[in-house]
């Protein structure tokens, strides 16, 4: 690996910087979204015990002790109780909104990694191929050792960060289908929430 980093150059050193952001980016969202992933039905289920026995405020602190966006906006959405539906709603969308922008950080960076990796990689074998050209110029003559030598170090880079691109786009998309699925639990789970504060005639 030492041997192959040293025959890319200069271009392996962005792509070595963008494996280790993208790297970490990942382990980042994997602890983040496994911390605000919970079981959404069973969450409801202790809601609206505590709702129905202890009212609000009861809730609220259910709420409160729990971690994740779907406690969040429960929390927010029970704090705008007493003053109708229509303020639950508002709160509940803005801590949404809130929430959602928390989910997606860093999604963006790894976007990025994705699409440049693939680039710097083509572009170091491009440099490479033009200094290859640029050896067989000066020796005068084409050696197929010398062609050869020269166009396998540059498509190391390229190599490289196709290597370095692939996995993180996986991950990348990976991670869209988790909050995709986190934002659906989290609009179906409100929907329970007022329609059981509309029943229970805390939210009118």
């Amino acid at each position: 690996m030492v041997e192959l980093f040293i025959k890319g150059k200069a271009f392996m050193w962005p792509l070595l910087a963008a494996a280790i952001i993208g790297v970490a980016f990942i382990f980042e969202r994997l602890w983040t979204l496994s911390r605000a992933t919970i079981n959404t039905r069973k969450f409801l289920d202790k809601v609206t015990s505590a709702l129905k026995e202890g009212g609000v405020t009861a809730a609220a602190d259910v709420c409160a002790r729990t971690r994740g966006p779907i406690a969040s906006i429960f929390h927010a959405g029970l704090m705008k109780a007493d003053r109708g539906v229509p303020e639950v709603e508002k709160a509940i969308e803005s801590a949404g909104a809130i929430e959602m922008s928390f989910l997606e950080r860093g999604l963006v960076w790894l976007a990025t990694i994705a699409n440049i990796a693939p680039m710097l990689g083509f572009l170091g074998t491009v440099s490479g191929m033009i200094n290859a050209f640029e050896a067989i110029a000066r020796a005068g003559d084409i050696e197929p050792s010398l062609v050869a030598s020269g166009i396998s170090e540059a498509l190391i880079t390229t190599a490289t960060g196709l290597a370095i691109a692939i996995p993180i786009q996986a991950a990348h998309n990976f991670f869209v289908s988790k909050i995709d699925k986190l934002v659906i639990d989290m609009e179906e789970s409100s929907t329970a929430l007022l329609d059981t504060l509309v029943e229970m005639g805390t939210a009118k």
